[in-house]
């Protein structure tokens, strides 16, 4: 089950029941059973709060992602969302604000599913895993 929740701003995904199919089929393209996954959408502010709280880390960015599966076969996990940071993303990448925000979505559902961007060689194949998910929207 895929949900969205809004924490100390108001934000709605747009296509909500197509996104949450979009999401679970990318899940099950990955191998992966879906189990749950929260995406809570928030502003910089807040997002940096977790940043520092859980992660020791004292910098804006646009997702955290909490990995909450028990099973080596499912999703499950929250994944915050900085809507400013999206924002401010789309404007910097020359892209417009919904498909931004979809390329985030699936990339916090890449990083439960074991992709990672700590190398250049890395970024550039999860970018390329999100294009390959974003062109099945």
């Amino acid at each position: 089950m895929v949900s969205f929740f809004s924490e100390d701003i108001d934000f709605k995904v747009v296509n909500p029941l197509k996104t949450k199919k979009w999401i679970k089929n990318a899940s099950i393209s990955e191998g992966y059973e879906l189990s749950q996954l929260n995406y809570v959408f928030c502003s910089d502010e807040y997002l940096l709060e977790i940043n520092k709280q859980y992660l020791d880390h004292d910098y804006f960015t646009d997702i955290i992602t909490f990995d909450n599966s028990e099973e080596d076969n499912e999703l499950e996990g929250d994944i915050y969302i900085s809507v400013d940071r999206v924002r401010d993303n789309a404007a910097t990448f020359h892209t417009d604000f919904d498909t931004e925000m979809r390329r985030v979505l699936i990339h916090g559902l890449l990083h439960l599913a074991g992709y990672e961007d700590s190398s250049e060689a890395l970024k550039t194949a999860m970018r390329a895993k999100e294009d390959e998910y974003l062109s099945l929207f």
